[in-house]
């Protein structure tokens, strides 16, 4: 296995192959614009959003207001048995399914449950909340094989991602990945500290090694393909490293696929969206001191901005 320090000259190396990356701005937004939104809640997408805990039903309840604020039609959650019901009073808009449990974690066997929820779903969101690495990388080893796409991971199911970086070929690129850059890092098996050195570079060499999008926010947001594409995102700011706001964000790409898009515009979309909301409430509460429950509700005043 390469050392950290090798990895690192690898990632610089393979990030001065490419173009400079695109800065995104509304303007560009404007000019990639997300499919038209129907009528009717089955046409806008159905989503299936699996995670949560017993200590960690938040995660779930900010990932599925996100999907629905970025204008989801129909959502799907599957979450612990012990919190389905106090999920399902918080999430009146959803169909929640009670999921077998192990430790306050979901259990390997729930995967049948999960994939006959996942038959005909517009976008799956995997990971958010789920605290035990060890059964989400066995549950996501049981649905993952079976689904077709698009799909999004999050959280703990990246380190299913990066025990083989090879599990997503199958689905032709229709999944992003979101980690934070800590995921990152690990996913990658290097240091955090060089990821941060060059966020960009890390980005790009796990698109390249999964062969699908991925997005991963911090000071900036950086979004790549497999095939060299690359988007800066300078929105946002310091109050988004709060917590439960990856688990918004997830939120906002599984949605934004639901309802039709691509996942690379999915991801592009979804950083600006999120950190476009971070703004808004650093505006109005204040620099740092906002809650991830509060971004939500403001994604639908972003996307009414820019789709003018």
């Amino acid at each position: 296995m390469p050392t950290p320090s090798h990895e690192a000259r690898h990632l610089r190396e393979s990030r001065e192959l490419i173009a400079e990356p695109v800065t995104v701005t509304s303007t560009i937004l404007r000019e990639w614009r997300l499919p038209e939104p129907e009528g009717d809640k089955e046409s806008r997408g159905r989503t299936l959003i699996v995670g949560g805990s017993d200590q960690t039903p938040g995660a779930i309840l900010l990932a599925a207001e996100a999907a629905l604020r970025s204008g989801a039609g129909k959502l799907q959650v599957a979450t612990v048995a012990s919190v389905a019901s106090a999920v399902a009073v918080a999430l009146p808009e959803a169909l929640v399914l009670p999921l077998p449990e192990r430790g306050g974690d979901i259990a390997a066997e729930a995967a049948e449950d999960i994939l006959g929820l996942a038959d005909g779903a517009s976008s799956v969101l995997l990971g958010p909340g789920i605290r035990d690495i060890d059964q989400c990388t066995a549950l996501l080893g049981a649905v993952v094989p079976k689904l077709r796409g698009p799909l999004v991971i999050d959280a703990a199911g990246m380190a299913y991602v990066g025990a083989d970086h090879t599990v997503l070929h199958r689905l032709d690129g229709q999944a992003v990945l979101t980690p934070n850059r800590k995921e990152l890092a690990l996913t990658l098996g290097i240091r955090r500290d060089e990821v941060d050195e060059d966020p960009a570079g890390a980005t790009l060499e796990l698109a390249r090694r999964t062969l699908v999008t991925v997005t991963s926010g911090g000071e900036e947001s950086w979004t790549a393909t497999p095939d060299g594409g690359l988007w800066r995102d300078q929105t946002g700011g310091v109050g988004l490293g709060v917590s439960g706001s990856g688990d918004v964000f997830a939120g906002i790409v599984c949605g934004l696929t639901a309802r039709g898009a691509t996942p690379a515009q999915a991801a592009v979309w979804a950083a600006h969206l999120h950190g476009r909301a971070g703004d808004r409430l650093a505006s109005a509460v204040g620099r740092v001191g906002f809650l991830a429950r509060e971004l939500p509700p403001e994604v639908p005043r972003v996307l009414a901005e820019i789709e003018v």
